[in-house]
């Protein structure tokens, strides 16, 4: 993998066009909160790996924290309108080497992970809170 600056990185993702910024943006914090969720506090060079659907469950739970009510028409304005999205973004960037897999990841453990149109009765259920699972 070739060093690139975040503004290399940043014209790679627009180029792609599929995702505003803000929902790359978004993916750091939505790994940090899985990877706590999985590994808690860990040591420099231990694994970071979570599967699709712990980062799909990540973004739902960051998302209606953030935004309550709001969290489907924030993540629809950046183009997320499903949990694939999720997986799409991550994939890509994979595929220019910001983040990394397992040789047992797939792209289709994003698929349908939660109704992301119930987002807004999550939100109700779970009371804004983060919840585990």
């Amino acid at each position: 993998m070739s060093v690139q600056t975040v503004d290399e990185i940043r014209a790679r993702l627009t180029a792609d066009g599929r995702y505003h910024l803000a929902a790359y943006d978004f993916i750091h914090e939505v790994l940090a909160l899985a990877v706590e969720r999985v590994h808690g506090s860990r040591k420099e060079g231990e694994s970071q790996h979570v599967t699709g659907q712990d980062l799909c469950h990540a973004m739902r739970d960051l998302a209606l924290r953030r935004w309550g009510l709001m969290a489907r028409a924030v993540l629809r304005s950046w183009g997320v309108r499903r949990t694939r999205d999720l997986g799409e973004m991550v994939y890509l960037l994979i595929s220019i080497g910001v983040m990394g897999r397992q040789p047992s990841d797939r792209i289709e453990d994003f698929d349908d992970v939660f109704d992301f149109d119930a987002l807004d009765r999550y939100e109700c259920l779970a009371g804004g809170a983060e919840h585990e699972h």
